[in-house]
């Protein structure tokens, strides 16, 4: 009866201790959202890209059209290209039927961009939680860590954006037609980006994550290298939860890739093995 209490109390001192930890993120994130707030529009505008046709897809879709006109016009004349070269841009934009449905948008929007800015702190209170496990040696890995992880998320986020979310927008639009246009809903349109953006973000933090735990002896090469046809599978199972079949093989390709780094991240990072040498007699 005497040893319950000594149980209890560790279990007790951590969740004080997350809720400390959690405390210090949800107001970094605050903080950040006020310095957000006035770029709102800005990240808004940058998220609307692919409805204007400024994106990778249409400057490649041009120089296509162009390198046929002037390499094989015949093939150009028989696909009646000109008519796709010259076809005027048609004017997308989104759509909003409640009266403060902006407001609530530009509040979601500075939340993750707030959420972005304090990336450093959130990564560091996360050591900090996991610090009192930690030999002295682990713990001087804080700073490598925050920064290699604040960059993994930014660079996964930035990934998306500018690659993987005109493609989703440029194939939603390419089934428009005389008698069938596209009205695009404010909120649909903004959830659906940012919900993404935080999950590119998290895919890009497995590489991370790997290192560590296999820094610390967690995880090895040997572990995660005979499991690639269930990371295949958990890939995607995680992919299913998005309903439309091109969103799931986009999450699902990015997210088994970065299980293919992970595995080659614990093969040359990780914690090497020490072979005990025999004994002499």
């Amino acid at each position: 009866m005497s040893e319950e209490p000594s149980k209890v109390l560790p279990f007790i001192e951590h969740l004080v201790e997350l809720r400390k930890r959690l405390i210090i993120i949800v107001i970094a994130v605050v903080i950040g959202m006020g310095f957000a707030w006035n770029l709102a529009d800005e990240i808004l505008v940058f998220m609307e890209k692919p409805l204007t046709g400024a994106t990778y897809l249409d400057t490649a879709k041009q120089k296509g059209y162009l390198y046929l006109k002037e390499n094989y016009p015949a093939i150009y004349g028989r696909a009646n290209l000109e008519k796709e070269l010259n076809k005027p841009k048609k004017q997308h934009s989104l759509n909003y039927t409640a009266p403060l449905e902006p407001f609530f948008i530009q509040c979601k929007i500075s939340v993750i961009a707030g959420f972005v800015l304090v990336l450093p702190i959130v990564f560091h209170q996360i050591w900090a939680f996991i610090a009192p496990g930690l030999t002295r040696k682990e713990r001087k890995l804080v700073v490598p860590f925050i920064t290699v992880a604040t960059v993994a998320f930014c660079l996964g986020a930035m990934f998306f954006l500018t690659t993987i979310w005109p493609f989703i927008i440029n194939f939603s639009l390419s089934y428009e037609t005389e008698g069938l246009r596209s009205w695009l809903s404010l909120s649909a349109y903004v959830d659906f980006c940012l919900r993404l953006i935080l999950l590119f973000g998290l895919i890009a933090e497995l590489p991370v994550l790997t290192l560590l735990l296999s820094r610390f002896g967690i995880v090895s090469y040997e572990f995660l290298a005979p499991k690639r046809k269930y990371a295949l599978l958990a890939s995607s199972i995680v992919a299913a939860f998005h309903s439309d079949l091109v969103t799931m093989f986009v999450i699902m390709i990015p997210l088994y890739l970065m299980y293919e780094v992970s595995v080659w991240v614990a093969l040359i990072f990780g914690k090497k093995k020490t072979i005990p040498e025999p004994e002499t007699t």
